[in-house]
């Protein structure tokens, strides 16, 4: 017999004791995978009867709300119908239509009537009540008669609205208040299990009935309540998704496999065992090891020197009053500004730190080939005034304004021409958390002419931060998208170009970048989203890739525009009709700013989501120093300035508006035009200007305020003239960056848009003839 003969059947009782003594942790391992199957299978069961039993629940709840709020409905409008109410309406007897309007209807007790302007209402919207005000505008936009709720007495109450019509032309409206109790007593009598429900009007809970809990992690559902607004909530627990991806029964199967095969393991690895217990165990197999030496070499690359061509120094310019706006300090290089004035107006800058204690201060710049030289010659003038500088480098305005929070200076400087033409440039100024507008502009001119500038005995120190990492991480610590979109930016050549496609990815979005080459000349278009023509590359390029969104951005990053596939341009006063809808589902109530320039449904819909809308005068620095006196959450301007105070900071940031933006977009299963073609759109114009011989627009806003009557409308003259109808609205202002009239017009319907272009003409050329108007 030969060596390998006589060695075999040694080997095979090796094999066989081997894998007898590997029976038990084998089938250990089989139980306790059986087990945890079988566990899942049984989450998953009752994970299942939950959401049955969840669903059911909001599906009769939904038809119980349904049922009521159209038995509300039929009870007003028959009362509001009556022969007697109509009557004693049209001869303006009030105290008659309320008696007749309670002996129709019971519940009416509380009932109010108002002019079709809402005059009353608007006089006082906080005491009046926003809630109510929100139902009187939401049936007017809708024709119908409305159901919602509203804090009366600081108590939630339902609140129905309609009109009283003589002759299919309204006469009043009409408003009611009741207990909330019989929209209440059904949810919160109702048996979810273990899950949740809830009814809701715009983000306000009504009522709800089960563990709140589930609704963080839980399988959340909304079923709409007809179109009245109000909705049921449903959650219920998520089930962990099964191992092999299999439903209960599988996973039931499987078990009961995996228990056997443990138990027949055991029983046939004991034979094994046995049978093996007298054989030599064979020779342990030994595995080559292969030695691989892996050499890395770190070459490190110098960056290649660019060589930077200075153009000759102009002739020093006189320092000009013109370059002191409303808003901010804007000039054209070489004209009316030049290094000498930047150094000046560091110096004036400095001087009004020195007088508030203030010492530190950050300086950044936008990417205008003027830049490095504005920004050298400010940050001398702030060290001879004895500030200490932080030099951020190249940024986009919001990261200047980022870095006086996250350095905790307080104060900053953006040098940014913002969206004028490249040969400008200017100064965005924040002393103190205070972005300085109005008279704290012009006292820096009066400070320079006066020769009023502190000079320090000692010079201020300067130091070099860079900071972008910084701005990056604070907002992907905030926001990560719940799905990937895809999303086009274009940062026209502006200074956004460095590190808005970088917080975009960070947050979870795939990024498709075009212009995003930080260049002064700015040579594809102009660094404006407020103009449509520079929307045209980012539509094309959203629509070839098929992206979720288009995003783009101004010149220094503070002002965003949206594009969507299908080519539309949503405006920014829609665009925070959404921000608004989502900050007010956290924050009800809260105050949210707009400018004059906004469209007249914004207020009913912030007011329809449970917010106090406020308009205020155009202008960033303007619209920072009403939210600061108001406490309001977000702010937002036709322009395409956002400001975010929940999460963040309060000041104007395109890019962090933007990551909001996709975050909302992302949570929704939604595409971007289903999501916006929910929002109310009227027909409106673009903003028009019009150039005013001798530049005095701001005197023929005063005559034009003096002399203009608009029947039926409700006249707003906070800034410019804005005349309001139910049906839409206009508006004229001086601009304060130009000499030109701005004007701007949004209606319900054409026919609606044209009259109010003629109640506009007609005003207008009444003051001054000769105007060439462009509508």
């Amino acid at each position: 017999m030969g060596k390998d003969e006589h060695d075999k059947p040694k080997t095979d009782a090796a094999i066989k004791a081997a894998l007898g003594r590997l029976r038990l942790p084998i089938a250990a391992v089989l139980v306790l995978l059986a087990i945890l199957v079988g566990w899942d299978g049984w989450h998953q069961g009752v994970a299942g009867r939950a959401q049955a039993t969840v669903a059911s629940e909001g599906a009769r709840l939904q038809k119980i709300e349904q049922n009521l709020l159209t038995e509300i409905v039929a009870h007003f409008d028959q009362a509001a119908s009556a022969p007697a109410v109509v009557a004693a309406v049209s001869t303006g007897d009030v105290p008659a239509a309320t008696r007749a309007f309670e002996r129709q209807w019971s519940d009416g007790k509380t009932v109010k009537f108002l002019t079709t302007d809402l005059k009353d209402a608007y006089a006082d919207p906080k005491r009046f009540g926003f809630g109510r005000l929100a139902v009187l505008n939401s049936t007017q936009r809708h024709g119908v008669s409305r159901v919602g709720v509203a804090r009366v007495d600081g108590q939630p109450r339902l609140v129905v609205a309609g009109a009283v019509k003589q002759g299919g032309e309204t006469k009043v409206l009409a408003l009611v208040d009741l207990p909330i109790d019989d929209a209440r007593t059904p949810v919160t009598a109702a048996n979810p299990g273990s899950g949740f429900v809830a009814l809701s009007f715009h983000g306000y809970d009504v009522a709800v009935a089960g563990d709140r809990a589930v609704v963080s992690l839980g399988d959340n559902r909304q079923l709409d309540v007809g179109d009245s607004g109000f909705v049921i909530r449903t959650s219920s627990p998520q089930p962990a998704a099964s191992l092999f991806g299999a439903d209960p029964i599988v996973d039931y199967v499987l078990a009961a496999l995996l228990l056997a095969g443990g138990f027949a393991l055991l029983k046939f690895g004991a034979r094994l065992a046995e049978a093996g217990a007298g054989g030599e165990p064979g020779a342990e197999l030994t595995v080559a090891e292969q030695a691989a030496a892996e050499a890395a070499a770190a070459a490190t690359t110098a960056a290649p020197k660019v060589e930077v061509k200075t153009a000759p120094k102009p002739a020093a310019v006189a320092i000009s009053r013109e370059i002191f706006r409303a808003y901010d300090i804007r000039g054209e290089v070489g004209k009316n500004l030049d290094a000498s004035v930047a150094r000046l107006i560091g110096m004036a800058i400095g001087t009004v730190m020195q007088e508030q204690g203030l010492r530190d201060i950050v300086v950044g710049r936008d990417g205008r080939t003027s830049g490095p030289e504005m920004v050298n010659a400010l940050i001398d003038g702030l060290r001879l005034a004895g500030r200490e500088v932080i030099d951020i480098g190249q940024a986009a305005t919001p990261v200047c304004y980022f870095g006086a929070f996250n350095l905790r200076t307080g104060s900053c400087v953006a040098v940014t021409g913002s969206h004028n033409p490249p040969d400008y440039n200017g100064f965005k100024i924040v002393l103190g958390g205070d972005t300085l507008a109005g008279d704290a502009i012009t006292d820096l001119y009066a400070r320079i002419a006066e020769d009023r500038l502190y000079k320090s005995t000692t010079q201020g120190g300067l130091q070099q931060r860079t900071i972008n990492a910084d701005y990056v991480q604070r907002i992907a610590e905030d926001i990560q998208l719940e799905r990937k979109l895809k999303v086009v930016v274009d940062a026209g050549n502006g200074v956004a170009g460095l590190i808005a496609p970088e917080v975009l990815e960070a947050i979870g979005a795939e990024v498709a970048p075009i212009f995003c080459e930080v260049d002064g000349s700015f040579p594809n278009h102009h660094p404006d989203p407020s103009e449509p023509k520079n929307l045209a590359d980012a539509i094309q390029m959203v629509q070839r890739l098929e992206a979720d969104i288009g995003l783009a951005f101004d010149g220094d990053g503070d002002r965003l525009g949206v594009v969507t596939r299908a080519g539309e341009i949503i405006f920014p006063d829609r665009l925070l009709m959404l921000f608004a809808e989502d900050v007010l589902s956290r924050n009800p109530g809260a105050c949210i700013v707009y400018d004059v320039k906004c469209t007249g449904h914004l207020a009913g819909h912030i007011l329809g989501h449970g917010g106090s809308p406020l308009m205020w005068k155009t202008g960033h620095s303007l619209i920072k120093a009403k939210m600061k006196e108001t406490g309001a959450e977000l702010a937002g301007e036709m322009s395409g300035h956002f400001f975010f105070k929940e999460r963040w900071y309060g000041f104007d940031d395109g890019i962090y508006a933007a990551a909001r933006l996709l975050e909302i977009l992302a949570a929704r299963p939604e595409t971007a035009d289903e999501i916006f073609a929910e929002l109310p759109k009227g027909f409106s114009t673009p903003e028009l200007k019009v150039p005013m011989e001798g530049g005095d627009a701001h005197g023929f806003v005063e005559k034009f305020r003096e002399q203009a009557k608009f029947d039926g409308a409700r006249v707003s003259t906070i800034d410019g003239v804005r005349a309001d109808w139910p049906d839409g609205w206009g508006l004229v202002r001086a601009s304060n960056t130009t000499p030109v009239l701005v004007l701007r017009f949004d209606a319900d319907s054409p026919e609606a848009l044209a009259r109010i272009h003629n109640a506009f003409r007609e005003q207008l050329l009444a003051v001054q003839g000769g105007l060439a108007l462009p509508f």
